[in-house]
């Protein structure tokens, strides 16, 4: 799956897809798409990350509590 990094605007392929779902990892590996080159694998913090169109990842993805956090108006 493609993030984009929102401090770069660079494309991270994560290569791990249960980190990203577990929102008890705060951060996930992957590799940064710029250049011809495959990049080394790296880390990046979930909250460093959202989806191409520039959409925030879901909260059930960042925050274990998310549930208990819910507010209903």
């Amino acid at each position: 799956m493609y993030l984009r990094h929102t401090q770069s605007g660079d494309l991270v392929e994560v290569t791990e897809l249960a980190e990203l779902f577990d929102p008890c990892a705060d951060a996930v590996r992957g590799r940064i798409h710029a250049g011809e080159e495959l990049q080394d694998l790296a880390t990046f913090a979930k909250t460093d990350l959202a989806f191409p169109s520039g959409e925030a990842l879901p909260r059930c993805w960042l925050d274990r509590a998310y549930r208990a956090n819910l507010k209903i108006a």
